[in-house]
This record gives C-alpha cells, structure tokens and sequence, in this order.
C-alpha cells in the first residue's frame, strides 16, 4: 500500500509511534492500543500492519486531524465500528451504521449451530428475524449457497444496510422483507428460523453505559424482562416451520432455563441451550415435531 502524503520538515511532524502512544494513553481500557491502530489505520488509509513498518514515519497534518477526530469521538464513547463504518463477523467485513446492532463474536456460535442442522448442497429455506446488518443471514447464505434466505427487520434504516452488504459480497439468494419479526413470512414454512432479537430488559443499567449507549434501543431491550421479543417468536415459528424445522435463538446468558421453558411449552421438541466460548448460556434450539 501506498505511502500517506506527508507535510514539509519532519521537526514539524509527529511519528506514526508517538500518535499511538499517545493515543492509547487517552483512550481507556485493555483495548486501548488495539483501538489507537485501527483509527489511525482508517484515518490514513492504510493496514495496520503499515503502522508498524512505518512508524517512524510522519503523517500530513490533514490525516493527524481526522485521527484527532476520530480519537475525539471514541473518547466521548461512540463505538469503534461506527467510526470505522465496518466490523468483521464470520469469513468477511460488514457495513454497519447506528441504525444497526454491532454483530459481535458470540452471535457466530449462533451460525455454527445453524450450519449443523442445514445439510449442505439442499436448497432448504431460511429466515432471518431481526437482520440489521444482515451478519446471520450473510453467513449463512454464504455457507450454503444453494440456500435460500429471507432476512427481515423492521427498520428499513437497518435493510439498507443489509442490501448493501449482500450485494458487496455478491450474495444474490437472499430477500430483504420489512416487517415486525414473523409477519412478512405468514403463510410460508421454512426448515429453520434463526434470531438475535433484543433480550436486554428495559431498565438494565448496561443499556446506560459503554457502546450500548450508541446502539439502537429498539434492537437492545424488550420489556421488563428482556423476554418480549422472544415470546413473540417462539409463539409465532410454529405456523412458519415446516415439520422437523428448527429455531434457535440467541439470548442474554442468564436466560436459558426461561428460553427453554418457553419452547417447550409452544411444543418444540430436543430443545437444548448451547453455550458460547466463554462457557455462558447463549443460543437456545429446539426442533418442531415431524
């Protein structure tokens, strides 16, 4: 890649090493640094490997500015994804905005899951509950491209979004639909369902706090509980299951046991929770009767 223009006189310049130290000096926590690097790599538009070879190097003063800006914002606590426009989930990058939910490291367990229970080479149909960036319905149609995907959500800020990160990966078997979680799908059936819908209750403290505060509510809390959203899908999957068709949910990691009460009092079968890497309750499955 490239080098980033410079400025005249280099007594003039600050070094690439010395914006990230001090950088990751302003910013907190243990991702300080990690952070420094990929805003000062998106501001010059370069790798972060380049940062390395290059760090005695001294940037032009118009890219240490948008370096400032961006180190500004992050310090007033706006999330790095929406500062870079991108995070990556799965086998790729994805646009995100602040009309969508962050995709996060645990909702790839949610896929792995799915992917066990969807034989490949099968032109099975999927749907997505609550898209956003479309990161579940994306890696699961790259995974199996003879699939078909119906990803739904019921903010259109958000299927802007998810459009344009499936036509950037060129991934065509998949069909935006607005609408509220299961309504766009009535009257079709589908061998599995799979969501990550808001389970967060509305007076949690955590919704106050960190990159949360950023986020859009609507795809964050439901209901005192966090449970609302859930109810409304484990109730509704059965009339859009086709017999020996799936669900699986994610969900907060105290909520297993009352995810599990709820699909197996809707009359789902094996229902079982799976937990993520860190050995927490996170996605819950069960299978509608054949």
């Amino acid at each position: 890649m490239s080098r980033p223009p410079h400025s005249a006189g280099p007594a003039e310049r600050t070094s690439v090493a010395r914006l990230l130290l001090e950088a990751a000096g302003r910013l907190p926590g243990d991702e300080a640094r990690a952070e420094a690097e990929r805003l000062l790599a998106h501001a010059l538009g370069v790798s972060q490997t380049w940062l390395y070879v290059h760090g005695d190097d001294a940037p032009a003063p118009d890219r240490v500015a948008e370096f400032e800006r961006l180190l500004a914002r992050r310090q007033a606590g706006e999330p790095v994804a929406y500062l870079l426009g991108q995070r990556g989930f799965w086998r790729f990058d994805l646009l995100v905005s602040p009309a969508t939910l962050i995709p996060r490291p645990e909702t790839e367990r949610l896929v792995e899951l799915a992917l066990e229970r969807l034989p490949p080479g099968q032109p099975l149909r999927i749907a997505d509950l609550g898209t956003g960036t479309g990161a579940i319905a994306l890696a699961l149609a790259h995974e199996r491209p003879q699939a078909q995907v119906v990803a739904v959500d019921v903010s259109e800020q958000a299927l802007l979004v998810a459009r344009e990160n499936a036509r950037v990966l060129g991934l065509a078997r998949i069909e935006f639909r607005h609408g509220d979680w299961l309504a766009p799908l009535a009257g079709e059936r589908f061998a599995l369902i799979a969501s990550n819908p808001p389970y967060i209750a509305d007076d949690d403290v955590h919704l106050e706090q960190g990159d949360l505060r950023f986020e859009p509510r609507s795809a964050l809390a439901s209901g005192r509980d966090g449970l609302d959203a859930i109810r409304r899908i484990v109730a509704d999957s059965p009339s859009c299951l086709q017999p020996g068709g799936w669900l699986l949910i994610e969900h907060g990691w105290e909520q297993g046991a009352a995810v599990r009460r709820l699909m197996t009092a809707a009359g789902f079968e094996q229902v079982q929770t799976a937990t993520d890497w860190e050995q927490r309750d996170r996605v819950t499955l069960g299978q509608w009767p054949i």
